[in-house]
């Protein structure tokens, strides 16, 4: 065991010190754990290596970003359809513990544990040989707490009651059954806390001016929504869907937390909303400046990571904004076309209807849409990599924050206290409409339930497209019910029934004068033929569901099994299958 720790700590020390240092690294002596735990720089050079395994090929980069929160009433696989495919399973409600993209040994499940033994060999070696005194040293076991809770976030979302490990493995621990959740919850909320207090805010000191780095203001917006899911529904062991029986796990203790949290947060002033489209061009150009909205982004080199190859605006040629023909694997529900209200800046930024193709744009289909927070032309370089675009993933930001803050302060003093919170993200989305703004808060603060109702609204139109709405509906117990309505929405939305009546069943397209952007006429209700052939639109094309669709129904595909029966993927057969009979699916209905 040491002696692959010691070979961890070797590639961690080269990455923090640089190719040229390579010769002056230190020797293997050096590298035992109470040197290199007594030193801070060395310490620190061990954060490397767990982020090193939120890049590998299978772990975040290529199967857990790509595959997880898909299929609600705002994100979907675009290719849906082709309900049997084992990359649309693990989206429809239907995985299965052999699915041939997930049952390797080195998938999202592995690299997440392999990050978590990195972190539990860091902060045993910190809490024995470090001097906590050193400012260096606390932030860094800050840091390695806030990482590790990170990877225990996703592993929950991801498969729901997991193994809970915060020691290094030794040979009795080697096999563990799976935990029940709580005990993970209270651990990991006791960790944040402690991190917050070790952790300096952004830009509080130079070391912290990144957003690649974790800092006191994310670790508290980790606690606030770790504290949301420990307080909510969620599939338990006992096959149940239920709330915590565990009383430190209240749902007011844990509302308590989350708006404590974030109000500190939010009362700190070191962070700020910036325009919606801003906050994404911010993103896409790789600015990296902490302080403004992202709050902290898993950092990806040039040569990792595939936000834009998976979730971006599809490029199906190579042009001069990019040498990769990719993107688009999933994309918006095309119900949020329709969930904006007129005027709301959300909407042409979340939701993109086009693709390029030879460097212009061209209408795709109402069945594939784009999410058009992560776009190739918005970057400031080319990529050139044929399997990788590098763009950092944005994890949480300042406006999640503000609404659990909404959400906590709603639930414990009802909506005049919670108020102040919503209208800062809906004047945001509706920055030249004070008096629609008005309104619509006069309107969601009739009643505790009406503002808890905007709320859940709310962060569909916010945060389509960043894989936060499944953990939502799941732990406020919506997701069956929610695609449920999103079934019979899609229906009507087809048929041009109830709301979408006034739908035209084409959209009418244009170049527009730079020859390159395309402008559509059609995508808002109550449009009309007439006048887009007043405004010079010629040419059309049919704009259904039905387009270009395989044998399954577009409404049918988004959940072919039951969403509440795999809530959670279930644990891969290979890792079942070597667990000396320690784990299994059995809760779930499958081996």
């Amino acid at each position: 065991m040491k002696r692959i720790i010691n070979i961890v700590l070797a590639a961690c020390v080269i990455a923090l010190t640089g190719c040229k240092d390579i010769l002056d690294a230190p020797n293997q002596s050096s590298l035992e754990p109470e040197v290199v735990f007594s030193t801070p720089t060395l310490a620190q050079g061990t954060i490397a290596g767990i982020l090193q395994s939120f890049g590998e090929t299978n772990s975040y980069r290529g199967r857990y970003l790509v595959y997880y929160g898909i299929n609600t009433d705002t994100e979907i696989f675009n290719t849906l359809r082709n309900s049997a495919d084992p990359k649309a399973q693990l989206s429809n409600y239907t995985a299965t513990a052999d699915n041939t993209q997930m049952n390797t040994d080195n998938n999202a499940w592995a690299k997440f544990y392999e990050s978590i033994e990195r972190a539990n060999f860091a902060i045993k070696g910190i809490r024995t040989y470090g001097n906590m005194a050193d400012s260096r040293m606390s932030q860094a076991l800050g840091e390695l707490l806030t990482l590790r809770a990170v990877v225990y976030n996703d592993l929950i979302k991801g498969w729901g009651d997991v193994p809970a490990r915060f020691e290094p493995v030794t040979s009795e621990t080697l096999n563990v059954p799976r935990s029940d959740k709580d005990v993970i919850y209270k651990q990991l909320l006791a960790d944040l806390d402690e991190a917050a207090s070790l952790l300096p805010w952004p830009n509080e000191t130079s070391a912290y001016s990144s957003v690649e780095r974790v800092n006191k203001a994310f670790a508290k917006g980790l606690r606030a929504r770790l504290a949301l899911a420990a307080g909510g529904y969620s599939l338990h062991l006992d096959g149940t869907i239920r709330l915590s029986t565990d009383p430190e796990l209240s749902r007011d203790k844990m509302y308590a937390i989350a708006k404590k949290e974030c109000l500190d947060i939010i009362n700190s002033g070191k962070l700020r909303l910036l325009g919606f489209e801003e906050c994404f061009r911010t993103l896409n150009e790789e600015t990296g400046r902490a302080g403004l909205e992202s709050m902290w982004e898993i950092p990806f080199s040039e040569s990792r990571g595939r936000v834009i190859f998976d979730l971006g605006v599809k490029h199906t040629t190579k042009d001069k904004y990019t040498n990769q023909n990719k993107g688009g694997t999933n994309g918006p529900n095309a119900l949020m076309l329709y969930e904006y209200e007129r005027g709301d800046v959300r909407r042409d930024v979340t939701v993109v209807p086009y693709e390029w193709t030879n460097g212009k744009q061209v209408p795709t289909q109402m069945n594939k849409l784009y999410f058009g927070k992560y776009r190739y032309e918005w970057m400031k370089r080319i990529v050139t990599s044929d399997n990788d675009d590098g763009l950092n993933w944005m994890y949480m930001r300042y406006a999640d924050v503000i609404l659990m803050a909404a959400e906590a302060i709603n639930e414990l003093e009802g909506p005049a206290n919670a108020a102040p919170y919503l209208r800062l993200i809906r004047a945001r989305a509706f920055p030249n409409d004070a008096a629609k703004v008005n309104q619509f808060m006069s309107e969601v603060t009739v009643s505790k339930e009406a503002f808890f109702n905007a709320i859940v609204n709310e962060r569909a139109l916010e945060f389509t497209g960043e894989m936060l709405r499944k953990a939502d509906l799941i732990r406020w117990n919506l997701l069956g019910p929610k695609l449920a309505e999103a079934k019979t929405k899609l229906i009507q939305l087809e048929n041009k029934q109830g709301k979408y009546a006034g739908r035209l069943d084409k959209i009418y397209y244009k170049t527009a004068p730079d020859g390159e952007k395309v402008m559509i006429y059609g995508l808002n209700i109550g449009d009309t033929e007439a006048e887009a052939i007043a405004l010079g639109y010629t040419t059309n094309k049919a704009w259904n569901l039905s387009a270009g669709s395989g044998t399954v129904p577009y409404w049918d595909a988004l959940a072919a099994g039951d969403p509440n029966k795999q809530q959670v993927w279930p644990i891969w057969s290979i890792f079942i299958e070597n667990s000396n009979a320690k784990l299994n699916n059995d809760h779930l209905g499958t081996k």
